[in-house]
């Protein structure tokens, strides 16, 4: 089925930023659509976004000559090409931009041509998109991490972790999952806002704090967890990304609301006193993206008390994954689209992960858009977890929204499952 139109334009993300939205239609006129996310907390090791960089256009973040790029060298590339060979339509792509971190082209540019084939060959087999993605295997929902409290470069550094989370163990299904992370999101709300302690919304949908502490946050999920009717630990466990790199200058890392400064040890000390003393089940990126040391000493000091997730410091790149796998480093990994910018590619580190017996984790961007493909693809893998953001605004809810309709779509066949966060591995 060949690829016979390929047409990028501008459109804006949740952050009302730039980004690349392309349409690709094939010779039977079907069509589909790739829009491209953007985060703010970016590993140094991602493939590489292309924005414009002129100050009177859009503050330099107009995405035109990434769109101009869709527009000629990578149409150029695939136009005739078959919407059904997706590995050999990413290798073209690649092979267009020619740079190892995408930067010639633009990941964006890439990915939404990846993005919009994948769907348009979807729906040329009439297929939904996760039955094309996974070959009609995939049947496992995921298991929602919802964020409650946003943080770092979400809420402007107002407190020094990025996300603070909860994961609803004692859900029985989907929906169900998707009713326990609507309770504890109100209560934790009501909880800061009884307080004084809420100022508004951070760019994924969780609440913007005024907490005095890191562990404040803590202090409020529990609370709300128990006001919503759950046990802490047993119902609901927390979990949290750090997002070290952002906090790690001249080697050391900078709680900046605490005014504390820590090297390595001591800072996976604090990490391991919070897992002590509060109902943790995975740990995002506690570390910065190139102590490779330090995430060994940390993997070996906690064991198999929670999940260990690394996002920074894989950026879902396949080489680095197999460094983290040979270092024994982390035992889950956080999966973006965006960080790789090829379909294939991403489904390649899915599967790695797999087969190294660690954990993916499908994961949004702080600037989304209402495209819901990482519900497709968290699906299409059996992946088992998805990472959205929180439980408010539509480029959040359009995720975990189109969980549900892949649901019905499954039917009998969909299956929900609770992973072991805590082992004696």
């Amino acid at each position: 089925m060949k690829i016979t139109s390929v047409k990028a334009y501008q459109v804006f993300d949740s952050r009302g930023n730039p980004t690349v939205e392309t349409l690709v239609e094939l010779e039977d006129g079907t069509q589909g659509a790739g829009l491209v996310p953007s985060g703010a907390s970016t590993g140094r090791h991602e493939a590489k976004e292309l924005r414009d960089g002129v100050p009177g256009r859009f503050a330099g973040r107009s995405v035109l000559n990434a769109v101009a790029n869709v527009n000629g060298a990578l149409a150029a590339a695939v136009l005739g090409r078959d919407a059904l060979d997706q590995a050999g339509l990413d290798a073209a792509l690649i092979a267009a931009d020619g740079t190892a971190d995408k930067s010639r082209l633009g990941a964006n540019a890439l990915l939404s041509v990846s993005m919009a084939v994948a769907r348009a060959a979807a729906g040329t087999r009439r297929e939904p998109l996760h039955a094309w993605l996974g070959g009609g295997q995939g049947t496992l929902l995921p298991l929602p991490q919802v964020q409650i409290i946003g943080g770092g470069k979400h809420a402007n550094g107002r407190v020094d972790v990025q996300d603070f989370m909860i994961v609803p163990l004692a859900a029985r299904s989907y929906e169900e999952a998707l009713e326990i992370a609507f309770n504890v999101y109100h209560r934790a709300g009501a909880v800061m806002r009884s307080r004084g302690l809420l100022a508004g919304v951070a760019d994924e949908g969780g609440y913007w704090p005024q907490f005095a502490s890191n562990e404040a946050a803590f202090d409020v999920l529990l609370e709300g967890i128990s006001a919503a009717g759950h046990v802490p630990g047993r119902d609901v466990g927390i979990a949290v990304d750090i997002a070290a790199t952002d906090l790690f200058r001249d080697g050391k890392y900078h709680l900046v609301l605490e005014n504390r400064v820590c090297d390595t040890d001591a800072f996976s000390n604090l990490i391991i006193s919070w897992l002590d003393r509060f109902p943790i089940v995975s740990i995002e990126d506690p570390l910065a993206e190139d102590d490779w040391e330090g995430w060994s000493k940390l993997r070996a000091a906690i064991g198999g008390r929670c999940q260990l997730v690394g996002d920074d410091l894989f950026t879902t790149n396949l080489a680095r994954i197999e460094q983290g796998v040979a270092r024994q480093a982390a035992n889950a990994v956080l999966i973006k689209l965006n960080q790789i910018g090829t379909v294939s590619e991403t489904i390649a580190a899915i599967r790695r992960t797999q087969a190294a017996g660690w954990r993916p984790i499908v994961s949004a961007r702080s600037g989304e858009t209402e495209d819901a493909f990482i519900a497709h693809l968290a699906v299409a893998t059996n992946a088992g977890q998805l990472k959205v953001g929180s439980f408010c605004r539509s480029e959040r809810m359009a995720k975990w929204n189109e969980v549900l309709r892949i649901h019905h779509q499954l039917g009998s066949r969909a299956r929900f499952e609770i992973p072991e966060f805590r082992s004696s591995r």
